[in-house]
């Protein structure tokens, strides 16, 4: 009992000397800390009603027009009719803009119900009319496949809704658009849609693209942000806008980049967008502008020529009132939905993105730390005129930095809350001035003298790009290497542990240095599997043939190694199990740098080309060859190494297919007599197999088999031989292109 008194009896002499007014801003400032950090509606509408002010008093600049809106406004309907219109007519607008070279086509419009006016759904609505006229409308192709037809012709990207219920769907058969996230999954921060509305099929079926025109308000009804990612129904999706770019650079594969914050940017090549935590894209909007919008009458009458149409991203949408779709936005209470669509557009296409950044919240978290200790600190020692003059900076600080960043950076960085924590610090401060003695001032000096480290959080201010992850896309060659038969290997040590480690040692030590012999990078060990690259973090502009001689290189120690090993094997009557390695090469683009977590990352790479290097070496037990390359590997190392084509394949996981290579010696080895003949052979076995000369594809495989005087090549042969049998009695489809798909990785 009597020590519990001493305890509070202490803590209390603390906090006098301390300053009661000094640990009551301390609270304060904790408290607004969790308060930013909770981040409740009244602080976000308060943020986002800044950014407003500012796009309000700079509103963006549109000196370049890029996109351009088909406008179905009033004057369309008067004349061709109310809307909707038969889709024929829509085919009808497709085509000329095709043929006036619009870059891509886009709408904002979902098609979810077959056209009811339709020839064959027509004919059973009129009364009174010959059987034989009826007969003959039935036998019309309906509007929605004419309107397909013209969709299949362009560069067309239908536009999807997302929906607060599911919905049932019809199975489709839709190109997948591939997914490259960096830094960590992204879906969990991505805004989701319980359902998605979609197009009939045979529309969904023959466009291009397709993405959410989706836009979800803020919580006053305002449009500041649109989705570029998102899901809808478990169906990972891009926005309208994001999508017509993909289709425009005709990517397959989205990159996603995140942190454990959130989304950080998406994009596709020639694009990166930053985005929020949730993948949505602050618009930079522009004023209203009539110049953006092309009337669909005057379309579909002709009086639009090439030099409004030609190279430019087109949204057919509506600015009609009566089909209700006007948003509000900071610059505008009334816009047309499809006008937020092209804003979006133009600012992507302009580099006049806006973007809120992740590290958004520690820089305000910081800078009110910052100036609210910074008051603390100096309120001790200065006068109070001096203080005010200090509280002024502070607020002229904050309010031009966070301009700044929005005028010349194009970065939305709050000052409110850091403005409002420093000023509750200020003004607690400035109260307690009048009421405190000067000695109680110097003591609360003096304490925080002891306890503030003022180097720490300056160095943490001025390079924050320590704490993130980052990578940089570069042309790599990508090697992947592994032990065949390690399993039986290790079962003969399971009972000396500490011989296996010494054959590991002795194993990977030579195979790594012939990599970094030739420039390459190791990456990482994976038991008995090495990973490997080249030209990163250093260029070699000869990483092709650098990583082909690392590989013919690690076969020869290997060699040396197992020949040592079978010495020491006799000597000690001991029976002897070889190491043979299989070794897989690819080159292509790949992401490289630091990747892993906030709290621990390695710099590594990345990217489709990495796992098909991976998958290659996984087959080289298959074919019976040792280093298994790529086709881009293959041909720029051609004239250095002998190399014999393989097959024309697709690896599991992959759709696209690839032609690998043997590597199977150096240059002496590729000029000789010997080898010519085989690959002559060889190639006059692959064109009869490949054009399902079954009998001529198993005569030169006889040929071939004799020419291999060595037998280097019999499970290449085998493998082949036994294809040929199999569709000698199961031939494949008449339109068969000759590639084989790989089963197993």
């Amino acid at each position: 009992m009597e020590f519990g008194n001493r305890v509070v009896k202490r803590i209390i002499r603390l906090a006098r000397r301390f300053g009661y007014a000094r640990l009551l801003c301390l609270f304060i400032l904790f408290a607004a800390v969790g308060l930013r950090i909770w981040d409740p509606e009244p602080i976000q509408e308060l943020r986002v009603r800044i950014f407003d002010t500012y796009q309000v008093i700079r509103p963006r600049e549109t000196s370049q027009r890029p996109v351009v809106i088909i406008d179905i406004d009033e004057k369309s309907l008067a004349k061709l009719g109310q809307w909707p219109w038969p889709r024929t007519r829509l085919a009808d607008m497709v085509n000329r803009l095709t043929d006036l070279g619009a870059a891509a086509i886009a709408f904002d419009i979902v098609f979810a119900e077959p056209d009811r006016l339709s020839p064959n759904l027509a004919a059973d609505t009129f009364r009174d009319i010959d059987e034989s006229v009826r007969n003959h409308l039935r036998s019309l192709p309906s509007n929605d496949e004419v309107f397909a037809q013209a969709i299949r012709k362009g560069p067309v990207v239908l536009g999807e809704s997302g929906l607060p219920y599911p919905v049932q769907q019809a199975q489709l058969n839709l190109p997948l658009t591939g997914l490259a996230t960096l830094g960590g999954d992204p879906q969990p921060f991505l805004i989701n849609f319980p359902g998605l509305l979609r197009n009939i099929p045979i529309l969904e079926e023959a466009a291009p693209g397709r993405g959410l025109f989706t836009i979800r308000t803020e919580r006053d009804g305002i449009v500041r942000r649109v989705p570029m990612i998102m899901i809808a129904q478990d169906n990972l999706m891009p926005s309208l806008t994001f999508e017509m770019l993909r289709v425009v650079t005709k990517a397959d594969t989205i990159l996603v980049k995140s942190d454990n914050a959130g989304v950080k940017s998406v994009g596709v090549p020639g694009f990166e967008i930053p985005t929020d935590r949730n993948g949505q894209l602050w618009v930079y909007f522009a004023k209203h502008d009539n110049a953006r919008y092309v009337s669909a009458l005057d379309l579909l009458e002709g009086r639009v020529g090439p030099d409004v149409i030609a190279q430019r991203l087109v949204l057919v949408g509506t600015s009609a009132v009566g089909l209700l779709d006007v948003k509000t936005t900071p610059l505008d209470p009334v816009m047309p939905g499809v006008e937020v669509h092209a804003q979006v557009l133009e600012a992507a296409l302009t580099g006049q993105v806006l973007s809120q950044p992740n590290y958004a919240i520690g820089a305000e978290l910081l800078a009110a730390i910052l100036f609210s200790l910074a008051i603390i600190v100096l309120a001790p020692i200065l006068s109070p005129l001096a203080l005010l003059v200090f509280g002024a900076a502070v607020v002229a600080l904050l309010v031009g930095t966070s301009w700044y960043l929005f005028v010349y950076e194009r970065l939305l960085i709050d000052f409110t809350f850091p403005l409002v924590a420093s000023t509750a610090v200020y003004l607690t401060l400035v109260y307690s001035s009048y009421v405190s003695e000067q000695r109680q001032r110097r003591r609360i000096r003096s304490a925080f003298s002891q306890y503030l480290s003022p180097a720490l959080v300056e160095q943490l201010a001025q390079s924050p790009e320590k704490l993130k992850l980052g990578g940089e896309e570069r042309d790599m060659t990508i090697m992947f290497s592994d032990v065949r038969g390690f399993t039986s290997i290790s079962e003969s040590y399971k009972h000396d542990p500490q011989g296996l480690t010494s054959l590991m040692n002795r194993f990977l030590t030579p195979l790594t240095n012939a990599i970094l012999d030739r420039k390459g990078t190791i990456d990482k060990y994976m038991g008995d599997a090495i990973m490997a690259f080249w030209n990163a973090p250093l260029d070699d502009t000869g990483h092709e043939i650098n990583a082909c001689e690392a590989a013919l290189d690690m076969l020869d120690r290997i060699e040396s190694l197992n020949a040592e090993r079978a010495r020491e094997a006799e000597a000690d009557g001991k029976a002897f199990i070889p190491l043979n390695v299989g070794i897989g090469l690819n080159t292509g683009t790949c992401v490289v740098g630091n990747m892993g977590s906030n709290l621990r990352f390695d710099y590594s790479v990345l990217g489709d080309s990495v796992n098909l290097a991976s998958r290659l070496e996984g087959q080289s037990k298959s074919y019976g060859v040792p280093i298994i390359a790529g086709s881009r590997t293959a041909l720029a190392a051609k004239d250095k190494f002998a190399i014999l084509e393989l097959d024309f394949i697709t690896v599991k996981g992959k759709k696209e297919p690839e032609v690998v290579y043997a590597i199977v010696g150096r240059e002496d080895m590729a000029s000789s007599t010997g080898f010519q003949r085989i690959r002559n052979l060889s190639i006059e076995m692959l064109a009869r197999y490949r054009s399902q000369d079954w009998d001529g594809a198993l005569l030169a495989i006889e040929k071939v088999r004799a020419a291999d005087e060595t037998h280097r090549f019999k499970s290449l042969y085998d493998l082949y031989a036994e294809r040929v049998r199999a569709f000698q009695q199961s031939p494949p489809p008449a339109d068969w292109d000759g590639v084989f798909a790989l089963t197993t990785k």
